[in-house]
């Protein structure tokens, strides 16, 4: 019959927008996006996709990135928002805050803001509950 379309994030890449392409605009992508150019605009995995953004050296993105797997060595500013895990590889710079479940940061990176582990749907919530004295 069909194939269950799988939850784990995208390892191939689909789109390139490349070195010396400058997009300005929001951006959505399907599967897997790597982007060697230049985008002022927010970039996000199309709604129900496990997307996977790999932002080169040369790279630059301003705006806000939605998606669950982030792949940064190039420069960041605005607020990431990654469902499963970022990688922020040794020439990476962010400005901004990062919202992770999973975070791999070499040597060299740079983050200027705060880093937020954010608890992924399927995940629960514990509730305690005090005994009172009697």
């Amino acid at each position: 019959m069909f194939a269950k379309k799988s939850d784990k994030p995208q390892n191939r890449i689909d789109s390139l927008i490349g070195a010396g392409t400058r997009v300005e605009g929001d951006v959505v992508f399907a599967g897997g996006l790597r982007v060697d150019g230049e985008i002022k605009g927010n970039v996000s995995a199309a709604q129900g996709e496990n997307g996977t953004l790999v932002v080169s050296e040369q790279a630059r993105i301003e705006g806000e990135i939605r998606c669950a797997r982030l792949v940064v060595n190039g420069t960041v500013a605005g607020t990431v928002h990654v469902t499963d895990a970022v990688e922020l590889h040794p020439r990476s710079k962010v400005t901004g805050d990062i919202h992770y479940g999973r975070v791999e940061m070499h040597l060299g990176a740079i983050v200027e803001g705060r880093l937020v582990h954010s608890a992924t749907e399927a995940r629960t919530t514990v509730e305690l509950k005090l005994a009172k004295g009697g």
